[in-house]
């Protein structure tokens, strides 16, 4: 039974790998975690924006970028030009400003529909976390580790978990789906 925790240890991950995607999309406000996927050129090595500068909210849709190091400036306004997050950061020479403006209708529902096909690749992932977990248990059977009572036992406990993980992250896909539409 070494792998009971396991599984819901990976379920658990997963489910915070989906907290952690879902920050990334923007949502209409201004978000540093939106940030957390671009890289700025340092001295040659590709390195987060937040490692480089503080990020901070300054108004509900608006981002301040203040770089440690003065001389980074154009790099990480370059690297915010180059992503694809639909923002024109403002560069007054100290710092760097992001003003987000509110999402049209059209974009509102893709970004829905970016959600929902996150909220489905992580439900698949619990899926296959089940299914490695239910066949790990039927090898502990065939290795006499387990009885078939103790087997159905442990399935039903995987199920379980499998069941309230996935709706663990329809709620969270429901959370974000509302913060997205609303204006």
């Amino acid at each position: 039974m070494a792998g009971k925790q396991d599984y819901q240890v990976k379920m658990t991950k997963t489910v915070a790998a989906l907290e952690s995607e879902y920050g990334t999309i923007r949502a209409g406000r201004a978000n540093p975690a939106i940030l957390d996927k671009v890289r700025v050129d340092y001295y040659g090595t590709p390195t987060p924006i937040n490692q480089i500068a503080a990020v901070s909210v300054t108004e509900a849709r608006n981002l301040t970028i203040q770089p440690w190091d003065i001389t980074q400036l154009r790099a990480i306004e370059k690297a915010i030009y180059a992503s694809d997050l639909g923002v024109n950061p403002q560069n007054d020479g100290k710092i760097i400003r992001i003003a987000f403006p509110p999402l049209t209708e059209e974009r509102r529902k893709e970004l829905v529909k970016t959600v929902r096909k996150y909220g489905e690749d992580a439900k698949v992932a619990i899926r296959s976390i089940r299914r490695d977990a239910i066949e790990s248990l039927k090898e502990q059977k065939k290795g006499g580790e387990l009885t078939e009572d103790d087997l159905k036992d442990a399935e039903k406990k995987v199920q379980d978990a499998t069941d309230r993980f996935c709706k663990e992250i329809d709620g969270i896909a429901a959370k974000k789906e509302k913060e997205i539409m609303e204006i």
